[in-house]
């Protein structure tokens, strides 16, 4: 099984979104295979928590826009690393330092990337 359709399109949406905010080192995953309750996870460097909350409103407002609604979103408060679950896709917003300390890359790193088009900024080894 691989990530559906409708997947692949939030994965698009939410990807050029936070690229559109100046998120860096944007790259998704096919989890399917291995999760039962999502198909794909999005991951999005930003600066700062300023910049981190940018990102999300603007992931927000943009799969809005395509009808996709948030099931439930979760760290807004510290601001450090913002989860958005959409139930077919769930975006990691997080910190630099966040996103370096977890790295999610490593853990997922089994699972296929999702490619993203060539205008989202993506990074250089998104494997970490």
């Amino acid at each position: 099984m691989t990530a559906t359709d409708h997947a692949r399109d939030l994965v698009v949406a939410a990807a050029r979104a936070g690229s559109d905010k100046l998120g860096t080192n944007i790259i998704a995953f096919d989890v399917s295979e291995q999760l039962a309750i999502t198909d794909a996870f999005v991951l999005v460097s930003a600066a700062n928590d300023r910049q981190v909350k940018a990102i999300v409103d603007e992931v927000e407002d943009k799969l809005r826009e395509i009808g996709a609604k948030p099931i439930r979103r979760e760290g807004e408060k510290d601001g450090r690393w913002v989860l958005i679950d959409y139930g077919d896709v769930v975006v990691h917003v997080q910190h630099e330092e966040e996103r370096q300390f977890y790295a999610l890359e490593r853990l997922w790193r089994d699972c296929p990337l999702i490619a993203l088009p060539a205008d989202v900024t993506t990074g250089d080894d998104a494997r970490g």
